[in-house]
């Protein structure tokens, strides 16, 4: 073999390495910001609800995400929407920000972050439960019926007996509006598996938070919420809490999500499920005072426990979705 022959392989197995190596990295940065940015973000909620009203907190994180990133990925992909494709991301966008984040943002109030992330864990049974009740669904098997009866034994936990632990019980009225959101995360999730989308991912979430951010403020309004944020002024953390929430948690959090569910395997993938409340918990209990009690530790590991059998589980399904699984979303 010739001097350049072997100098041309040695120069390939080099790139090689180092394409790697750089993808690696990257695969280790996308979980950490889908782990810890994810999970802050319920933090993120509770210092921007210190000066702004729930729905107005999350309408403006979206409204600006999709105001910033619309017009450059319009340019960027030369994608025209199609109006099936607008329909279906006001639909999406209702369910999954405004019913769902706005929710979130609404329960924050009452719930404590980390209880709040706890809570929002237990999507990945409603999705299983929606997915088997839709006509055509899929019935689970054994296993991820055993993480169905165990995720909502840890929710009663939680919510249940008075005094359980050394704790009270969490707020009713807050868990109660945490089941809906996470229930209508889970309606929105599948009906987006089966609606129109552009080509563009990041383009199609732009257009759900334009839909949903504008939901957000339209009823936010309504509700005279404009009234009580233009008499409470926003404070600098709060700014900054909104600030993390659009850029962070809209923004990176997201993009590398779909970054790591082309690069990587659904199940791997949903693992941020019983990552990301153990984050909040232990940042709500380190910067917020939040009481991290018996009954919440006994009630988080009933809960992750059964997301970890739900996640696990080998899933029935033909063809690509075989590799489909049910992965809340972020706060």
């Amino acid at each position: 073999m010739s001097t350049a022959a072997v100098n041309s392989s040695s120069a390939t197995t080099k790139h090689a390495a180092r394409r790697a190596a750089r993808e690696s990295l990257l695969l280790t940065t996308a979980f950490a910001a889908v782990y810890l940015v994810w999970g802050s973000t319920y933090f993120a909620i509770r210092i921007g609800l210190e000066s702004f009203p729930p729905l107005l907190l999350a309408g403006s994180r979206h409204l600006l995400a999709g105001l910033v990133l619309y017009p450059i990925l319009r340019w960027k992909t030369g994608i025209r929407p199609t109006a099936a494709q607008w329909r279906a991301a006001a639909i999406t966008g209702c369910l999954l920000l405004f019913v769902s984040n706005g929710g979130v943002c609404w329960a924050e109030q009452t719930v404590p972050s980390g209880i709040t992330a706890l809570l929002v864990a237990t999507v990945s049974l409603w999705l299983v439960l929606v997915e088997w009740l839709r006509p055509g669904g899929t019935r689970p098997g054994l296993r991820v019926v055993v993480g169905l009866l165990l995720g909502f034994a840890g929710l009663a936990l939680l919510v249940g007996p008075a005094h359980l632990g050394g704790s009270e019980r969490v707020h009713l009225g807050g868990a109660a509006i945490l089941v809906v959101a996470s229930f209508s995360w889970a309606c929105g999730s599948l009906y987006s598996k089966h609606c129109a989308h552009p080509a563009s991912p990041l383009l199609g979430v732009a257009m759900q938070s334009l839909a949903g951010g504008a939901v957000l403020w339209i009823v936010g309004l309504l509700l005279g919420e404009g009234r009580t944020l233009a008499h409470a002024g926003v404070s600098l953390r709060s700014g900054v809490a909104l600030g993390y929430l659009t850029v962070f948690g809209s923004g990176i959090g997201f993009t590398a999500y779909l970054y790591l569910l082309k690069k990587t395997t659904p199940s791997r993938v949903g693992t941020y499920a019983f990552v990301n409340p153990v984050v909040a918990l232990l940042l709500g209990w380190a910067f917020a005072g939040e009481a991290v009690t018996l009954r919440t530790w006994l009630a988080a590991a009933v809960i992750l426990t059964a997301v970890i059998l739900v996640i696990s589980a080998p899933h029935r399904m033909p063809g690509h979705e075989a590799d489909a699984i049910p992965t809340p979303g972020e706060a």
